[in-house]
């Protein structure tokens, strides 16, 4: 008899849940209410601390954003960002009100992480991760999942935090390669990691791949790999596999040949609890998958997979690096900035920037649409109206029918007949 994905559960840090996490998809796309929802129903549910002065600010309707920018106002115009810094005092205070009034509201027999990011280097990189690292585990969050690099120093970084030893810890890697050096650290510090996600290539945003070679990879290799590493060093560490996970059975193929749980987040962007405006979630609907590429206009130099349509793409708008900032290096550089400055000099009439894009204003603005591969699979889940619209989904309906299904069978909703 064919198994279910609520036939398994994932044991972690001495408690037992739905073998379901949500991705942390930033920014402010695994909003609260969402990771909140997952941990109603028993998974593990992701914030994401990507730009958290920004989703702060939309949250509480707090003024982060509006002080650095009127704070860093005379340089505008300037090339060099490198005086463009982060009050730490403000950064902590936003991150710890993200985490902390999130945890505050969680129900349920599952857990609450947040999802942190090495490559958003906010011009200080060592210093601003160690403050949203900190504050997170201030603030009462259950699980910190490392993820966008390597994070060889980020133990070093948390480990005079009193809770170091008490907050669950997990890194997302896209290879046995990537991990060997982080265990390597880790065990420094006597402190493995609680959990793995392994992130395959057809994981949506930045991709731990070549843009010529990601195509040659295949998760349940990679996943093999990772466990075979784990073996052979004698680590008892639950891997959980992401990235191209599209039903309950797909979980269930991966918890029977040796994974813990599964990282999903695909069909969650068209939730209703899901950050994403709704006119988007119709674009993700729409989605064929020709429209599902792979580029490298990403300022942080990895290839990213979203929707060609996204608006984001060739905006050529100007910088806006003293409200934002959160790609600049430790010398103040962004790949976008670069970019902008050289059309300038070209054509101060009519910018046009092709290869490269303005992260953080279009996160900011959902104008770039990030997606996993299999996001023109969306249209299947749902009802289409007679109008051309599709029925958006509640994040419960997702969780249950991964947690239910077989036989790769996806359950539709109800049908509603509001629009």
């Amino acid at each position: 008899m064919s198994k279910a994905l609520n036939d398994f559960r994932l044991k972690l840090g001495g408690k037992e849940y739905v073998p379901i996490v949500v991705g942390g998809m930033g920014v402010d796309i695994s909003t609260a209410e969402l990771a909140l929802e997952t941990a109603r129903l028993g998974g593990i549910g992701h914030i994401s601390d990507a730009m958290v002065p920004t989703v702060t600010d939309r949250r509480f309707e707090t003024k982060f954003v509006q002080e650095k920018q009127k704070k860093y106002k005379f340089n505008i115009g300037n090339q060099d960002k490198s005086v463009v810094q982060f009050d730490l005092n403000r950064l902590a205070e936003a991150q710890r009100l993200h985490v902390g009034r999130t945890m505050d509201a969680k129900e349920g027999d599952g857990a609450v992480f947040v999802n942190c990011m090495e490559k958003l280097t906010m011009n200080n990189p060592r210093d601003t991760l160690q403050v949203r690292l900190a504050a997170a585990m201030d603030a009462g969050i259950e699980g910190i999942t490392l993820s966008a690099g390597l994070h060889l120093g980020s133990m070093e970084l948390m480990k005079d935090h009193p809770r170091f030893h008490d907050v669950l810890l997990g890194i997302i890697v896209s290879s046995g390669r990537a991990l060997r050096p982080f265990l390597k650290r880790a065990a420094k510090f006597n402190r493995m990691p609680d959990y793995i996600v392994v992130e395959g290539p057809l994981a949506g945003g930045h991709l731990g791949f070549g843009l010529d070679d990601w195509q040659e990879y295949d998760l349940k290799n990679i996943v093999q790999d990772v466990l075979e590493l784990l073996k052979t060093n004698n680590l008892d560490i639950p891997v959980i596999p992401a990235g191209g996970v599209f039903t309950g059975t797909d979980a269930v193929e991966f918890l029977e040949s040796g994974s813990s749980a599964v990282q999903v987040a695909t069909r969650f962007t068209v939730t209703q609890e899901c950050g994403l405006p709704d006119k988007t979630k119709q674009h993700y609907f729409d989605a064929s998958e020709e429209d599902i590429i792979v580029n490298t206009i990403s300022p942080t130099g990895y290839p990213m997979r979203m929707l060609k349509q996204s608006p984001g793409i060739d905006a050529g708008i100007r910088p806006n690096c003293e409200a934002f900032g959160y790609i600049l290096d430790s010398k103040g550089h962004c790949q976008y900035v670069e970019a902008y400055n050289r059309e300038l000099e070209k054509n101060p009439e009519k910018i046009s920037v092709l290869d490269k894009t303005c992260l953080c204003t279009h996160f900011r603005k959902f104008n770039i649409w990030t997606c996993g591969h299999y996001t023109y699979r969306l249209k299947d889940t749902t009802h289409k109206y007679k109008n051309g619209k599709y029925q958006i989904l509640r994040a419960e309906e997702v969780f249950q029918d991964y947690q239910f299904s077989k036989d790769h069978t996806v359950k539709l909703p109800e049908q509603s007949q509001s629009v």
